[in-house]
């Protein structure tokens, strides 16, 4: 039994062409095809497609817009976006709302059919620079430091825990008294969430935040 496809996507040609590769493709039956997502609820109600193919830059109803619109009542349909963006904010902004799949327009004559089968098949396919970008975000947001809003007096005094000193030998360096030391290192196990000086150094190595 052919997958049963919906395609949006503005541009005539571009709508045309792909209509005729996937109409000559046995495995494929287009139900319909839209130049905006404004209906896309009732098109999906009214076809039962198997996948959906959407295009991000739409006038009235984008791909985006018509993404959410589709997870709002539908989780497990496969939408994947075809888009000639390449760039983090689109790429990102449509898997973060659900997309199946981000396949680049220069990549449908070869990527297209393929990635069809593997979001059918539970896969997530994405052009190669797709990839990469999705896996840049997730590597920086991994090794992104938290912002817990140190003084540089506590970055100091962070610093020489996890050098291993004590804290008169602490007060001797940073020329303070030990109250002094004391209550900043109060003031670092609160902003750090910590109760002890093992976990602060622990989390100070863990998060390189110093």
């Amino acid at each position: 039994m052919p997958i049963r496809i919906l395609l949006y996507e503005d541009n005539t040609e571009l709508r045309t062409s792909l209509a005729s590769l996937i109409s000559f493709a046995e495995d494929f039956e287009l139900l319909a095809s839209f130049e905006n997502a404004g209906n896309v609820l009732d098109n999906i109600k009214q076809n039962q497609p198997d996948v959906i193919l959407m295009d991000i830059d739409m006038p009235e109803v984008n791909g985006i817009e018509g993404l959410n619109l589709i997870r709002s009542k539908y989780d497990d349909l496969p939408v994947i976006m075809l888009t000639v963006f390449d760039d983090d904010g689109h790429v990102l902004e449509a898997i973060k709302n659900g997309a199946t799949g981000y396949i680049l327009k220069q990549h449908l004559t070869t990527r297209l059919a393929n990635a069809i089968h593997e979001v059918m098949e539970g896969g997530a396919p994405m052009s190669p620079a797709v990839a990469r970008l999705v896996l840049k975000f997730f590597n920086n947001q991994h090794t992104r430091k938290t912002d817990y809003a140190l003084t540089n007096r506590e970055k100091q005094i962070l610093q020489s825990l996890t050098d291993g000193n004590s804290y008169k030998m602490i007060a001797f360096h940073e020329g303070i008294t030990l109250g002094t030391v004391t209550t900043h290192i109060k003031s670092i196990y609160e902003k750090l969430g910590v109760h002890s000086q093992a976990e602060a150094v622990s989390k100070a190595l863990k998060e390189r935040l110093v």
